[in-house]
Order: structure tokens, then sequence, then C-alpha cells
């Protein structure tokens, strides 16, 4: 699918995407022109959205869930998921069409809140840390596409440039480890969630393979969503009025059949022997074709 042509979900994504970030940058500059610190602006705005670790907060802010993926703080952090997010999605997109890129970012990015959630309020270390902790940003959902791609074309070459290019196994291994790595060090419940946004990618592209595509409803969906106010969308109820009302004039109120006898069939017969089968009209050919199938000849 060509990435400026209408519906497409990866260039769908990558815009909402950077409009959110350039949303809230717009508040943020607001709030520093009318004097009011960042901190004021994180606490009244930006962390309405991010998804917290504490299961209480997150339980009174339960559409974190799903927005904590659209947001980002930092510039870079920004600009990294959203390169990447092409990257990747322009390899997937290109191995298994255009309704998987929304779906699995939307997997992952559930997959990467549930483990953060679950991590800071199962593992004794992140406990204590559970309050003050957030998380926010489209990498798990971005690492869920990037598994994926994988899955499909291991062997698929990025960076040309580089010596024949890099392999997509190796970049994505890469990014898991780094991942685990520093697990211990910093930002733990972001390397976690990004972990499960890895394990969902696999997971998709598993079902997949056996002819489950667990974004076919959310695709549905969307196309629903997408036709309520669409007045050129197919219906599938017509009314009774629509159904015949406009009909008139494009078809006959009857259908003239002929009676089949068999003085009628012997007459067509001799026509067929004397002139050949070319000369009979399209009345005479019903007769005999009727006939043939109640046996009749």
């Amino acid at each position: 699918m060509v990435l400026g042509q209408d519906g497409n979900q990866l260039v769908n994504l990558i815009v909402v995407l950077g409009v959110v970030f350039m949303v809230f940058k717009l508040i943020s500059v607001i709030y520093m022109m009318v004097n009011l610190s960042d901190d004021a602006y994180r606490t009244n705005v930006f962390d309405w959205f991010v998804l917290p670790a504490d299961f209480d907060r997150m339980m009174h802010r339960p559409w974190t869930i799903l927005t904590y993926m659209f947001m980002h703080d930092g510039v870079f952090h920004a600009l990294g998921n959203l390169l990447w997010l092409w990257a990747f999605g322009y390899i997937m997109q290109d191995l298994a069409g255009n309704g998987k890129i929304i779906p699995l970012f939307i997997y992952g990015g559930l997959a990467g809140a549930a483990f953060f959630v679950l991590s800071y309020n199962i593992v004794p270390k992140l406990v204590a840390e559970a309050p003050a902790a957030t998380l926010e940003g489209a990498s798990a959902g971005v690492m869920a596409i990037a598994v994926a791609a994988t899955m499909l074309a291991p062997d698929y070459r990025i960076f040309p440039m580089l010596n024949g290019g890099i392999p997509l196994w190796a970049l994505t291994i890469i990014f898991v480890i780094i991942d685990f790595a520093a697990m211990p060090v910093s930002n733990t419940g972001g390397h976690i969630a990004h972990i499960a946004g890895a394990g969902m990618g696999f997971l998709f592209i598993y079902q997949m393979r056996r002819g489950n595509d667990w974004g076919a409803w959310m695709n549905n969906l969307f196309n629903w969503a997408g036709n309520v106010f669409n007045p050129d969308r197919p219906r599938k109820i017509k009314s009774q009025k629509q159904k015949y009302f406009y009909k008139v004039g494009k078809t006959s109120p009857y259908k003239k059949v002929p009676n089949v006898t068999q003085k009628r069939i012997d007459e067509i017969l001799d026509k067929i022997n004397q002139k050949g089968y070319r000369f009979l009209t399209d009345e005479e050919k019903e007769i005999l074709r009727r006939a043939s199938e109640d046996d009749n000849i």
C-alpha cells in the first residue's frame, strides 16, 4: 500500500502521534508564557494522560491504559519512536498488509501497560516506587511491530549502505538485549513494558500463522465507526419502499414463461433440422432448455 494513500494505517498512526505531541507541547508553552512552572503543567494536564503505576490511581484514570501510548514529553523520545515506527511499520505493512499496524500497536501498548502496573504492584523492589512511577510513550507498541516484522522476514536488511545492510533479526535482538540490560539501571518499568510489547508482537504473528487474525474485530470496529455518519455506506437492510418502489421501470412487472408442449417441442426440432439451431428465437431456446430439464425430450 502506498504511504500517501487514504486509509494507510501506518501514516494515520504516525500523524496521530505527531499531532498529539504538538498539541501537548503547545499547552506546555502556554503554561510557560503565563509564568506557570513545568510541574504545574505536568500535574494539571500531562499526568492525566500517562499511566500511573499505582493501581488505585490507575483505576481512577482508566483511560490512561490507552492514552499513555500516545504521550511523549521529550522531543527525542517522540522523534525516536516515530522513526522506528516508520522503519519497522513500513516493513510490516509491506509483508502483512495494511490492516495489522494499528491493532498490533494497540495490543503491544496494552501488554506493556499490564506488565508495567503488575510489576510495580508485585515486585518487592518496585512497590515502594509505585506512587511516583508513570509510563508514557509508544515504545511498547513499536516493539510489538518490530518483533512482528522480524518474525515475518528475519533476513530483511535495512541500511544497505552499511556493508550490505543490517539483518532485521540482529537489530531486533539488540533492542531486546538493551532493554534487559538496562532494566536494573534506570526506567525499570519502561523496559518491562518494552519486553511485554515484544512478547505481544511474537504472539500476534504466531496466532496469525495459525489462521487467527487478532486484529480483525478491531478493524471491523474502525470500519463501522467510520461509516456511522457516511451517507454512502452500504446498507444491509432495505425498507420495502426502497426494495420495490425505486425499482419500478428497471424490471418488468412479470416475466412471460412459454408453455411447453410436445407439439411445440416437435416444431422447434423440425426448425433446427431445416435451418439450424442459430435461427431459433430466445423463446424457443428457453422452451428446449426447460424441456431438457424436465426430461420431456
